[in-house]
């Protein structure tokens, strides 16, 4: 199904919608949805219009911002309306709006810089937004969810990040509100892929919504990537992958849950608009560039900044065009306080920032009080970048990884190391840490093929033997496994690489091609046997609870059960307890008996099982399977 041409729709108005439509109407609607991306086509003025038989039109008429936000922007001609089947069938099939922030008094001042979208492809920001900007929109680049973040510190003399208030009890409404997310995320959770048509949607978005306005913004959010994540999985969208929905799941729950029950983190209920600390100095080196690229037709560049104390920062242009715009944008200008340089200057370069403005997550704003002037940036042999490669790999990997459970509380982490290039295998290179490390993979970080990620990493490949400085993301979800985004040579290394001067002693994989000569004629090796990575994720039992519970987001309650029955259950639970993990053995015996549960009546009759009890269950056990995972990740690194 298409639906491009469709405008988004606000998730609170495709609620409405569907909320008042009658059961009989209910049954037809995903049937209904499916025909609308074919019927649509553009109206005067700038609408949208669908046309269901010779008599029934329905028109969408977006606001400025490009949405329909109102349910008077979406009518129809038929006799039901507004509660009719075709209004909300062309709202269904309509791609869902990112929340529009209320603004509060107090606030910062509106600003030009743009947040990076999200790893399960949502739209990002419009450049034009506020410096107070949603935390609802994760953040994330290309190819998946690979930000990492570390906790930033308040750069000297002055702060820069305002200090995060402390945990405050929840509000009757907000409880009220967690309580109806939990119950909707259950009965997504008990339904699957299969079940969670338009119908079970609504109710979950209905719920988020008064989420958010009872102040939950990070329980929207999560709600928002699950809803987008069963739309993908239903239309079978290429690139979805059934593990990032299992993982939105998993958030969703848990922040709901632990809302419940008061252990809330310190910007569980904040404000719905980005908090930026205003006032100070900061001075901000560059890294390198990483190109931005959202499935949604978002595309720029995030410029990655480090302070003298070693806090990462990031600045970023992002805007629609797609990838036009993210090859262009690696050269544009920064719009930050009056300061003459591009973002290819500014990752060879620094800025010294006065009246800074910086969000919890590391992100610099550009309101009208801020000043920047371009000074001199720092070499990655040079200090403070050059500690980022000091630092041992296995405490980075274990700070990244921790700090990756608390997003919206910190910026993205680059972990750096010194490699040795191994050889090429199937779609990766094999590296070897210089001075006795562990053997890692090097994947591409962005594999859009007008960008030159995959040709840079090949060339890389193509010359064994090779040492480089490789600075990139770690990737959470494989074990050893690190995502660079800019390479340069490694100090008193005769067989390193040797770049252009003017390149500053690093090569930006996204917008800069190594050529040969960049490479040493005589340090290459010839090829050899590539070493296998181990890779404990994949040797572990534990994918067997992997697979049931993905199995439970794509089938639902009845596919877990089925999955379990008889002989299959000893076949899940005995190979963890013979690898000598009994608390997962049992956390599965408790998923498979609550999903095969069927309750009588005092007559004998069949009920429905609880949800509830089903989706504790399932959370239980998808928690200790992170938590397992993330272990073995970071041992993976030693």
């Amino acid at each position: 199904m298409s639906t491009t041409a469709l405008p988004p729709v606000a998730p609170e108005v495709l609620a409405e919608a569907v909320e008042h439509l009658t059961a009989r109407l209910r049954k037809k609607l995903d049937a209904a949805v499916a025909e609308c991306g074919d019927r649509a086509g553009a109206g005067p003025d700038g609408a949208v219009e669908v046309r269901f038989g010779e008599d029934t039109l329905v028109t969408l008429r977006p606001g400025p911002s490009g949405a329909v936000t109102d349910p008077g922007q979406a009518v129809c001609t038929c006799l039901l309306a507004p509660r009719c089947l075709h209004r909300a069938a062309v709202l269904g099939a309509a791609p869902l709006a990112d929340a529009v922030p209320v603004p509060e008094a107090g606030e910062a001042e509106e600003a030009g810089e743009a947040g990076r979208p999200s790893p399960a492809a949502e739209a990002p920001p419009p450049a034009a937004a506020s410096e107070a900007e949603s935390p609802a929109r994760p953040v994330a680049s290309g190819a998946g969810a690979q930000g990492h973040t570390v906790t930033p510190r308040p750069a000297a003399p002055a702060p820069a990040v305002v200090p995060a208030p402390a945990p405050a009890p929840l509000t009757p409404a907000q409880a009220a509100a967690a309580s109806a997310l939990w119950g909707a995320a259950a009965e997504a959770l008990a339904a699957g892929v299969g079940a969670g048509g338009t119908v079970v949607q609504a109710e979950l978005l209905r719920a988020a919504h008064s989420a958010r306005l009872a102040g939950l913004v990070r329980a929207e959010a999560a709600a928002l990537r699950v809803v987008r994540g069963l739309r993908t999985a239903r239309e079978q969208a290429r690139g979805q992958r059934l593990a990032d929905l299992t993982a939105a799941f998993r958030e969703l729950l848990a922040g709901v849950a632990a809302l419940s029950s008061g252990a809330t983190g310190p910007g569980a209920t904040a404000s719905a608009r980005r908090a930026y600390g205003q006032g100070g100095s900061l001075r901000v080196y560059g890294l390198c560039r990483e190109p931005v690229l959202s499935a949604t037709g978002y595309g720029g560049v995030t410029t990655h900044l480090l302070t003298p104390d070693g806090d990462f920062h990031t600045l970023s242009d992002v805007r629609p065009g797609g990838i036009a715009r993210t090859r262009g944008a690696g050269t544009a200008s920064v719009a930050l306080g009056g300061a003459v340089l591009d973002h290819a200057g500014l990752a060879r370069g620094g800025l010294l920032i006065a009246g800074a403005t910086v969000s919890p997550d590391g992100r610099l704003g550009s309101g009208r009080g801020v000043r920047a002037t371009p000074v001199r940036g720092a070499a990655w042999s040079e200090e403070p970048v050059a500690a980022l490669f000091a630092r041992p790999v296995r405490e980075a990997v274990a700070s990244a990884l921790d700090a990756a459970e608390r997003p919206g509380e910190a910026g993205p982490a680059l972990l750096g190391c010194d490699v040795e290039v191994l050889g090429a295998a199937e779609d990766h290179l094999v590296a070897r840490l210089l001075g006795g490390g562990p053997v890692v993979r090097l994947r591409v970080a962005h594999p859009h093929p007008e960008l030159p990620h995959t040709a840079n990493l090949r060339r890389i490949g193509e010359h064994p033997g090779v040492v480089l400085r490789v600075l990139g993301l770690l990737d959470p979800d494989r074990a050893a496994t690190l995502r660079p985004l800019a390479v340069g040579p490694v100090p008193d290394a005769p067989d390193s690489l040797r770049l252009p001067e003017e390149w500053s002693g690093r090569a930006d994989l996204g917008y800069d091609r190594l050529q040969g000569d960049h490479f040493p004629r005589a340090g290459s090796g010839a090829p050899g046997l590539v070493p296998t990575v181990p890779d404990p994720l994949a040797d572990a039992p534990l994918w067997r609870v992997r697979r049931l519970l993905e199995t439970g987001v794509a089938g639902g309650r009845r596919a877990v059960a089925e999955a379990s029955r008889g002989a299959d259950r000893a076949s899940l639970t005995v190979p963890l307890r013979r690898a000598g993990l009994p608390g997962a053995a049992e956390l599965v015996e408790a998923l498979t008996a609550e999903a095969d549960r069927r309750p009588r009546d005092s007559f004998g009759r069949l009920e429905d099982a609880s949800s509830d009890a089903y989706a504790r269950a399932w959370l239980a056990s998808a928690h200790h399977l992170h938590a397992a995972e993330r272990s073995l990740v970071t041992a993976s690194w030693s």
